[in-house]
């Protein structure tokens, strides 16, 4: 009888270290996940030719690292965000278009104040002001379910580090870890740094009190030379170290506040383009755009090192079109981002397209390249997707749509999928090409804008006309009736705001309400 209990105990003991080491693999096999998100980098900030054919701004740049990953991966030609900062990162955790969380525009570190500037033909809309809010019941945020949180409850370790401007200061959403990240570095309501400098602290006080907008969190590098890009980079690698041991798959959310202003020469790369003939302020664009190229080669080397690399799928994606404004770049304005039109805060190309590029090694083949256009809140379904992770139960109602069929094979096509933009916000007190009230609609080549202002449709077709320079609305006039009817179909589904004017007090029309449509 003792033999049989024995035999039994043992058996029992074999099946759940069976079952322990069957988990256990599991566990490894998921694919680490991470996403490497900067801050105002134009679609040709960079060395690495998003056209069919390098640009004087591409051979400007020295983005190695960059080339790198589109050697490696996947290069997407036709990648989107929304033209400021906090609508696409909404946008990127929940999986939901800003025309329907309303967090339509940039917000503020003060709690429940409106950052738009007062317009004298339009009244501001009611936006979600205070962000995104993982708790309900947040006056003006926008609850839901984060993807960080998706992730977290299915086994991934979950890491922030950089900017992360989610939420206004003093509610749910302005800490990293309440969207479900384990570990937060240098992540708050902030929307770009005091300073980039370690030896000022990351902070530039006014009146003896510490800037608002000083960066938290990395006090080990205060008085130091490391440059805000190497500590955030350092430190986001020190906390993955531990997933890593436990060969627990992990998801680091890299957000880069690089490389908005304040415009901060990063003294390691300054020289090289001053001595190239460009201004100081674009050499310090230039200095920063090199210092977070070396970022992403810092990631990309541990990886390798820890023989990782095989396992772990890296994601490079802008927050916005290039700051185009003078003098926060030097020159003259809207020309930073040339052959696109505009730049932040506008709907043109040159506000919204992005540099985005993806390596999933064994899944995209090294060097392709996809001209299917995606957008920001796609990522929230494709991470899951990529993840394994089925039937995530969401607060949301998800609009974005996984890419896991192109990164797979970068010849899928999809030209009758919509794309919408939905800026019903003035950005800054300067005018600039549709910066401010707008919306578009892109349908294959086609691309709508609607400047509410003026009352007035734009019609342009991208494959021939990538700079947006020829309306060619007028000629066209069913496929603007066709946009215009799709474009308000979808912003009337998702409940989106419209301005009021204040000449009649009355929201300004539906696209597909204007005069001959």
């Amino acid at each position: 009888m003792m033999n049989i209990s024995i035999a039994r105990w043992l058996c029992f003991a074999v099946m759940l270290i069976v079952s322990f080491g069957t988990r256990h693999a599991l566990a490894q096999s998921k694919p680490n996940i991470i996403v490497f998100l900067v801050d105002d980098m134009g679609w040709q900030d960079t060395s690495v030719p998003f056209w069919n054919k390098p640009t004087d701004f591409n051979r400007r740049y020295r983005t190695p690292n960059m080339e790198r990953l589109a050697r490696e991966g996947m290069k997407f030609t036709n990648a989107y965000a929304m033209p400021v900062c906090t609508p696409t990162r909404v946008s990127l955790i929940t999986g939901v278009n800003a025309a329907h969380h309303r967090v339509t525009h940039w917000t503020s570190p003060d709690k429940d104040k409106n950052t738009d500037y007062a317009d004298k033909a339009l009244e501001a809309v009611d936006w979600n002001i205070n962000g995104f809010s993982p708790v309900a019941g947040v006056p003006h945020t926008f609850h839901g379910t984060a993807l960080p949180e998706v992730l977290r409850q299915n086994g991934y370790y979950t890491v922030h580090s950089g900017k992360a401007h989610f939420g206004s200061a003093g509610t749910p959403g302005s800490d990293p870890v309440n969207l479900g990240f384990e570990i937060n570095i240098a992540g708050s309501s902030i929307g770009h740094p005091a300073s980039y400098s370690g030896k000022a602290n990351y902070d530039s006080p006014v009146n003896g009190k510490p800037n608002r907008n000083a960066v938290p969190g990395l006090e080990a590098y205060h008085g130091t030379d490391t440059f805000l890009s190497d500590a955030i980079t350092t430190e986001a690698l020190k906390a993955i170290a531990k997933p890593v041991a436990e060969k627990k798959p992990f998801f680091l959310y890299l957000s880069h506040y690089a490389v908005h202003i304040p415009l901060t020469a990063d003294p390691r790369f300054l020289n090289r383009y001053l001595e190239a003939g460009l201004d100081s302020t674009e050499a310090k664009y230039a200095a920063l755009v090199e210092g977070m190229d070396k970022s992403l080669g810092d990631v990309l080397r541990y990886l390798d090192e820890q023989k990782i690399a095989d396992n772990t799928v890296v994601l490079f994606m802008s927050d916005n079109g290039g700051l185009s404004t003078s003098p926060a770049r030097g020159g003259k304005a809207w020309t930073h981002n040339l052959p696109l039109k505009a730049g932040k805060g506008s709907v043109y190309e040159g506000g919204i397209r992005e540099p985005m590029l993806v390596r999933w090694p064994g899944v995209t083949k090294a060097g392709s390249v996809t001209e299917q256009y995606v957008i920001i809140e796609d990522f929230f379904p494709t991470i899951l997707d990529i993840a394994g992770v089925k039937n995530a139960r969401t607060v949301q109602q998800v609009d974005g749509k996984s890419f896991l069929p192109i990164l797979k094979n970068p010849a899928f096509k999809d030209e009758r999928r919509g794309l919408v933009w939905h800026h019903p916000n003035r950005w800054i007190a300067a005018e600039g090409p549709n910066i401010h009230y707008a919306s578009a609609f892109r349908q294959g080549d086609w691309k709508l804008i609607y400047d509410y202002r003026q009352a007035k449709l734009e019609l342009y077709n991208l494959r021939t006309d990538i700079g947006e320079e020829h309306d060619v609305a007028a000629s066209n006039p069913l496929k603007v009736k066709e946009l215009a009817n799709l474009l308000s179909r979808q912003l009337k589904t998702w409940g989106a705001q419209w301005p009021v004017s204040k000449k009649t007090g009355k929201p300004v029309p539906l696209p597909n309400e204007l005069p001959g449509l």
